[in-house]
């Protein structure tokens, strides 16, 4: 049985047309980066950043047949797949390609030496799969090459894979089965409009297990015939249920599932097909369980736990029903958990605030850790790094008589201070901020003597469904309240300077920039805003066609007349003559998500009223920079940012 797949890459043809200059602004060009205002780089920077963008990690993909794994890292510009055949042994790199690969999936037959990977070009996101022959080291693409195809799904039997498509009108994602044997070519077993993406296969590969995904608050789940197409909801109810993973049990009587029914978040439980119920597994955990992995044999389970915003990992007896941790797992994030054929270890992609991302194994009969990568850290002492301090803080509301609290996660440099603070606002808006190896953020704490603080505002992940839907439609200003409420946390502290804030974030994240810089710009000194939307109404009217309805599900459809005329109130662009302080805007040129558009009417616009704006843009990048030489340079003008527009002279 295949785990739940991850939505693999793909690729197409970018033609790249130059982004005018504007009219009396600095511009320069260098390789694939158009740069405006940013000042040159100076050497010090350069040179005191190498390090720290010398890093490295290293995550599983999946195990070969002969014992080995498979797992994704970069020594070069993108990252690729390598092969390692023994816990320490050398990485033999297997792809090269100048755009980064997702994934890595081999095929079950062993007959078939070789595996499904995916990419795009120039970070569009209009994803292509690709099988790799490891006999030959050729690889072919699978998929049509103009869709958005992804989350392929190796059959038991290895003989062919399932994956989604939009190749039928380019906006809704269909169920289709690919073979080896005929690239380019599929069936279709299901076309029913949505959202649709295989999750597994039954024991016997007649039926696929299929969710279909309406927002973060509402999914349903189907079983679908392969043979005749035939379709059945699994579990039909009134209730607007979350959906997460789910897994056929080894028998194929019932299937180990997610959820969040009948409480606020999504717990372990076993669905017996039969008798159509449900028998909690994780009742005593009031978190979000996330992902899982089934072994060989059906015995154990592995499965994490978000518990405010730490990753747990537990294994689950299967027969008596009874869970433990996984010993030695330290405080941080784990996943990608994959059982080994033979059933004798779990494989499992680990990190921490102070160690990259690198494979494990956990030995079932040991019952003890082995570390499988030993990723370079830039020759830094990772013993200065930080780890962050969970804090929460009382925003403007109410809940059972109190201040609704916010969490957050503080990175405190040495020294009394008063230092300066970095507010780092996350994306999504359904995601949250967790605490793992970053670099830049290490930089800024140590280097800079900067505090960073990354709130989960309501909207975040991880809090239970009712926290989720905090601020959805006409509730959107009121995340922006809980960052009011945090300038008011730091005005508190006597450690931070509440003089001097800088507001950063990507893609939503970037929206909380903006109107952050809008709501509280004379307690702000600056703002990075990166692949973020600037006007809600011009944004979802841009974004790709596949993604438009999710998208008005969270934000509000803007085809409404009420809807929209909140939404261009609400919007950054619409109060951009707020905003007088200093901006960075990052923006990759090819992004299907948050359009470049987003970025240049902000830009425009601050400049027009007289502001500051740096700009940077990549002409070969999506949504957030992945190609080593672009992300090193935004790296270097983010820093010189805050050295200008936050820091004081004796501070660097």
């Amino acid at each position: 049985m295949r785990r739940m797949a991850c939505l693999l890459a793909a690729m197409f043809v970018v033609t790249v047309v130059a982004w005018p200059a504007h009219a009396g602004v600095e511009r320069r060009e260098q390789g694939n980066l158009v740069i405006e205002e940013i000042p040159e780089i100076p050497q010090r920077i350069i040179d005191r950043m190498f390090q720290y963008q010398s890093t490295r990690e290293a995550a599983f993909q999946d195990w070969d047949h002969q014992g080995g794994m498979l797992i994704s890292t970069r020594f070069g510009e993108t990252t690729q797949i390598h092969h390692l055949a023994a816990p320490g042994g050398a990485r033999r790199q297997i792809t090269f390609f100048n755009e980064p690969v997702r994934g890595a999936s081999v095929c079950p037959d062993e007959k078939k030496n070789g595996f499904l990977f995916a990419r795009d070009v120039g970070g569009g996101e209009f994803y292509q799969i690709f099988w790799f022959d490891l006999a030959t080291g050729k690889s072919t693409m699978l998929t049509d090459g103009e869709s958005r195809n992804g989350a392929a799904l190796w059959s038991n039997a290895g003989d062919r894979f399932a994956f989604y498509t939009t190749k039928r009108n380019g906006r809704d994602w269909d169920i289709h089965l690919g073979t080896l044997e005929k690239p380019g070519v599929s069936k279709a077993v299901l076309e029913k409009g949505g959202f649709w993406i295989p999750v597994d296969w039954s024991p016997d590969d007649r039926r696929l297990l299929a969710i279909s995904y309406v927002s973060a608050n509402e999914s349903t789940y189907h079983i679908i015939d392969v043979a005749s197409g035939e379709v059945t909801q699994l579990n039909p109810s009134e209730e607007q249920i979350a959906y997460g993973g789910a897994l056929w049990s080894r028998d194929g009587k019932g299937i180990y599932i997610t959820s969040d029914q009948g409480g606020e978040f999504s717990r372990l439980k076993y669905y017996d097909l039969e008798t159509k119920a449900f028998t909690v597994l994780t009742p005593d955990l009031d978190w979000d369980v996330g992902g899982m992995d089934l072994s060989k044999k059906g015995d154990l389970l592995a499965f994490t736990a978000n518990e405010d915003g730490i990753s747990r990992a537990y294994l689950l007896d299967t027969t008596r029903r009874t869970y433990q941790p996984i010993p030695g797992v330290p405080v941080g994030q784990v996943g990608g958990f994959r059982f080994h054929p033979d059933g004798t270890r779990l494989a499992m992609s680990m990190e921490t605030a102070s160690s990259t991302t690198d494979v494990y194994t956990f030995e079932l009969a040991e019952r003890e850790l082995l570390r499988w990568t030993f990723s370079e850290v830039g020759g830094l002492n990772t013993d200065s790094f930080v780890d962050p301090e969970l804090v929460h803080y009382d925003t403007f509301d109410m809940v059972d008589g109190r201040p609704r609290q916010i969490s957050a996660f503080y990175y405190r440099p040495a020294g009394e201070g008063p230092h300066p603070v970095v507010i780092n606002f996350h994306g999504g808006p359904e995601a949250q901020y967790q605490p793992g190896f970053s670099p830049i953020v290490q930089y800024f704490v140590n280097e800079l003597g900067i505090a960073v603080l990354a709130p989960n505002v309501r909207g975040s992940a991880g809090y239970g469904k009712s926290f989720l839907l905090l601020d959805n439609g006409f509730k959107r200003e009121d995340s922006v309240k809980d960052a009011g409420a945090l300038l008011d946390w730091i005005a508190e502290r006597t450690e931070l300077d509440a003089e001097r804030v800088a507001v950063l974030g990507g893609s939503y994240g970037g929206y909380m920039v903006l109107a952050a810089m809008t709501h509280y710009n004379d307690r702000l000194k600056a703002g990075i805003d990166v692949v973020g939307i600037s006007n809600f109404v011009t944004f979802l009217e841009n974004t790709e066609d596949y993604r438009r309805d999710l998208r008005r599900v969270e934000y509000g459809d803007e085809r409404d007349p009420e809807m929209r005329k909140h939404l261009q109130a609400i919007s950054p662009l619409t109060n951009v003559k707020k905003i007088t302080r200093p901006m960075l805007v990052v923006q990759g040129l090819n992004d299907p998500r948050v359009p470049a558009s987003e970025a240049e009417q902000i830009v425009a616009a601050i400049r027009e009223n007289g502001g500051e704006a740096w700009y940077l843009l990549a002409k070969d990048e999506g949504h957030g920079f992945r190609k080593k030489g672009n992300r090193d340079y935004y790296y270097w003008s983010m820093v010189l940012f805050l050295e200008e527009h936050l820091l004081e002279p004796g501070d660097h």
